[in-house]
């Protein structure tokens, strides 16, 4: 009796946990969409997506989700679905390196800061903007969709994926947005001062931006190493 009451449980359970991960998924699409966004938005959709996968890992682990996923008709549609999921990987770890180029930028140009040399901070700045803008190109090449088909688990993480894919690009399109636009002027400022040997380093907006980009590589990493695990666990259960 107990082990019946256990078993008419699990689909009851199950379809909760579908869901949260679903209306997850359309708030995340909703935030990121947002003419507001900004790069801490970007921040926490990041870390909402690794707690969205592991979601995703712990449906998928259940044991007739298991079963399920290794059947002959599900099989392809799974294999697929890893193939389509290490494109998002590469992305992800491409964001990572940007990022890392990024970091490394801001930490040269605050050196030329407190140098004075004008000169050099407008250079620097110019290369800064450059490296913001090859973040988007991984993405101009690269569609990768959901698919409508195999069971309902293949689908959401199919969803997760098209969300992970926004995320990454959308954060991408905000750095050239909010790293030069908006802080051009303040950048300008400095140059001038500099021409009238004011030197005036902008120390807390550097640092700022510094802990921006390193909360987005936080997060950037979290993500892949969500991806990676998903990838496994998809694995073992194929060859399981």
């Amino acid at each position: 009796m107990a082990s019946h009451q256990r078993s008419a449980s699990l689909p009851s359970r199950l379809h909760s946990t579908e869901s949260n991960v679903q209306e997850e998924l359309h708030g995340l699409r909703a935030c990121i969409a947002a003419p507001s966004a900004t790069i801490g938005t970007m921040c926490d959709g990041l870390r909402r997506l690794g707690d969205v996968y592991n979601s995703i890992e712990e449906i998928m682990c259940l044991p007739s989700n298991q079963v399920g996923l290794s059947l002959p008709q599900q099989r392809q549609m799974v294999e697929e679905e890893l193939d389509r999921s290490l494109v998002l990987v590469d992305l992800c770890n491409a964001m990572q390196e940007n990022l890392a180029e990024l970091k490394m930028s801001i930490h040269e140009l605050q050196l030329i800061l407190r140098r004075g040399d004008a000169v050099a901070a407008q250079n620097k700045i110019e290369s800064f903007v450059r490296l913001a803008k090859k973040a988007q190109k991984p993405f101009k090449k690269t569609s990768i969709r959901a698919t409508s088909e195999g069971c309902k688990l293949i689908r959401l993480l199919g969803e997760a994926r098209e969300m992970a894919m926004s995320v990454l690009e959308s954060t991408s399109l905000l750095f050239p947005k909010q790293i030069a636009s908006n802080n051009a002027s303040k950048w300008c400022l400095v140059s001038k001062r500099f021409q009238k040997r004011k030197v005036v380093c902008e120390e807390e907006q550097l640092q700022a931006l510094d802990h921006s980009m390193g909360d987005l590589e936080n997060g950037a990493e979290f993500l892949f190493r969500r991806l990676i695990q998903i990838r496994v666990s998809l694995l073992n259960i194929l060859s399981s």
